[in-house]
């Protein structure tokens, strides 16, 4: 019954945020809160930043699309900052239609979706309040009733323009209903709603023979001729096309460069005059944000047409390329996953990386600069840190090309995979190699992949399951080592008061005996060769650390083994290089000792209870990381 309860409380709701009167209190509330009279772009715009504004790297980031669209966030900030903020300031952008071109499956849908279920709540809001005279199809803006010689004392009295004209049918209605009287007609407050085709609108192209103009304009009812007498009677004309019902918000155009170009000629005057032509009336009036989205290579080919020349540009294309950042596409497969119904399926950790880095390497471009191969592009876009690479250098790569992000894998194709190795398999728990091995088998039936793509794609299969080899290691020796953060401190702490006597040319004491020592060199090199670092690159190496340790405390930090890139990596193959033979015989053997049985069952449980696994998972894991190190 809770949900039963909901639904009341809604309705009630509704009938409480409500409202009508004439057009004379209608006046009153506009004085008292002028944003009632907005836009349609300008109600998105503010919809938007409504919902939160943040800022990271220079980067804004939309709180609006945040729970649903990953990795895109210069794509996000572009189409507000560049369409929507604009057009709200009722600049020339608003007279163009919107039409969101990338990829298949990267979010141009999800976008306007989010959008329109938005703009159904932003209704619901104060803040989103929309009125509209009362009983009219098209839910017309009450200001229109003003006549046009009067609205520059309006515009000095209110400090709000008005544009459009009153409708056919509200002129008439005006004049028959109230006798003139524009302070008597009654308006009332809507709510949008796709369903009820309030103020949101969507338009699919069918088959251009068969498909009518009146699902974009309205027809006229020709029972009702008789009555009314003539076809342009505007009672005789039924308002309910797309354009029409879409007045005041938005609608969506689907699949617009598929459409007849008869449908398309009418958004001209839309977008251009905020107007459209239907039946044997003067222009109608709208207000509403035309949204479109297509595939690369069909905006292609219209451009290449020069009889589209005037309805291109009357668009703003906004490209919307694939996430190319790999903790992003996780959440983007996580997202799929949950609203799925194999959310009850144990994905051991790290499945969805692999298939995540496998992704972003196919639609990742190979840089112009010889040093930066795409494993590093990669790790950089990720925000990873990279040695003699820093912020400049990923703005730089981010800059190379324009279309980076237009092809490569989807995401659809990678939940596909999982799902088909989910339903083959036939048990409750999958890992990475199942998910890369599925990924790897499906490479030959997908449509669009050319052969070159094919050995290239295959490659980078290999490379996202070395990847995952070094995760998996990781995951084990962190599992290995007791009280694992503390075993790092401790070595770091080590480490870094050696490091600090050496550079200072200091002796060390020993905290048993009080013995002065020197530091100690086997321990240094021991940690720092893990990482590569040379003989004679050591005393750099230990200067970069102590500067660091130095500016941390000038700041009153903290200095711990995370705070520095490569002394971590460092500490931890230190760590994983003095387990490595304990975890080869352990992982290994076909009959353990009790010793080494115990061992394993405390490996396992803190897989399970420390880093997400299913006692599956955790035991599939430690036989594949005991296979790598007996190689």
């Amino acid at each position: 019954m809770d949900i039963l309860n909901k639904v009341k409380n809604d309705r009630e709701t509704e009938k409480q945020l409500g409202w009508e009167g004439t057009f004379a209190e209608y006046l009153d509330l506009v004085k008292e809160n002028p944003t009632i009279a907005q836009t349609a772009h300008s109600r998105v715009y503010n919809m938007i930043k409504n919902a939160g504004v943040k800022e990271k790297d220079n980067q804004k980031m939309y709180q609006f699309f945040g729970s649903a669209i990953f990795g895109l966030e210069s794509a996000i900030e572009s189409l507000v900052e560049e369409y929507f903020h604009p057009a709200a300031r009722r600049l020339d952008v608003r007279k163009r239609i919107l039409l969101l071109m990338g990829p298949v499956s990267g979010g141009k849908s999800t976008i306007v979706s989010l959008l329109k279920r938005g703009l159904e709540q932003y209704s619901r809001t104060d803040e989103g309040a929309v009125y509209a005279i009362k009983n009219c199809p098209m839910h017309e803006d009450p200001l229109h009733l003003i006549p046009q010689h009067l609205r520059e004392d309006f515009y000095e009295e209110y400090g709000i323009r008005i544009e459009g004209s009153l409708s056919p049918l509200n002129t008439m209605r005006l004049e028959k209903e109230y006798g003139g009287r524009i302070e008597d007609v009654k308006v009332q407050r809507i709510f949008f709603s796709e369903d009820k085709r309030v103020g949101i609108g969507t338009f699919s192209p069918s088959d251009p023979k068969s498909q009518d103009i009146a699902d974009l304009t309205g027809s006229i009812d020709f029972s009702t001729i008789a009555e009314f007498g003539s076809e342009s009677d505007p009672r005789a004309y039924r308002f309910d096309g797309e354009l029409n019902k879409a007045n005041r918000g938005m609608m969506e155009f689907q699949e617009i460069l598929k459409s007849d170009e008869k449908f398309l000629w009418h958004l001209l005057s839309l977008t251009q005059e905020g107007n459209f032509k239907a039946g044997r009336f003067a222009l109608i009036s709208a207000d509403e944000l035309i949204i479109a989205h297509t595939n690369e290579s069909e905006y292609k080919s219209f451009i290449s047409n020069k009889k589209n020349e005037a309805l291109h540009s009357r668009m703003i294309v906004m490209p919307i390329p694939y996430n190319l950042k790999v903790s992003e596409e996780e959440r983007i497969y996580q997202k799929m996953i949950q609203e799925s119904d194999i959310a009850d399926v144990h994905v051991a950790p790290h499945a969805l990386r692999a298939a995540a880095i496998f992704s972003i390497l196919t639609r990742l471009k190979e840089s112009k600069k010889q040093t930066v191969d795409v494993v590093k592009k990669m790790r950089l876009y990720d925000g990873e840190s990279v040695e003699g690479y820093n912020q400049i250098d990923v703005e730089d790569l981010l800059n190379e090309y324009s279309d980076e992000g237009m092809a490569g894998i989807d995401p659809r194709y990678v939940i596909n995979r999982i799902s088909s190795t989910i339903i083959r398999k036939e048990v409750p728990s999958i890992n990475a190699l199942d998910v890369l091995r599925s990924l790897k088998e499906g490479l030959n039936q997908h449509p669009s992949i050319s052969k070159d793509d094919l050995e290239k794609y295959l490659n980078y299969i290999s490379i996202a399951r070395k990847e995952y080899d070094e995760i998996a290691k990781k995951e084990v020796q962190k599992a290995f080592v007791y009280s694992y953060e503390e075993s790092a401190k401790t070595l770091m702490d080590n480490y870094l008061d050696n490091v600090e006597a050496y550079c200072n040319q200091n002796k060390l004491r020993d905290p048993l005996t009080g013995e002065e020592m020197n530091p100690d060199e086997k321990l240094m090199r021991s940690i720092e060769e893990q990482i590569g670092i040379s003989e004679n690159a050591k005393k750099g190496f230990r200067e970069e650390i102590l500067i660091r340790l130095s500016a941390y405390a000038r700041k009153g930090k903290r200095f711990d083994y995370q705070s520095h890139e490569r002394l971590r990596e460092a500490i931890q193959k230190k760590l994983f290089a003095d387990l490595k033979d304990v975890v080869k015989i352990t992982t290994s053997s076909k009959t353990p000792n009790e010793s080494q049985l115990k061992k394993i069952n405390e490996v396992i449980a803190r897989l399970i209870d420390e880093h997400g696994y299913n006692s599956v998972s955790a035991n599939e894991l430690l036989r594949y990381v005991g296979s790598l190190l007996n190689r």
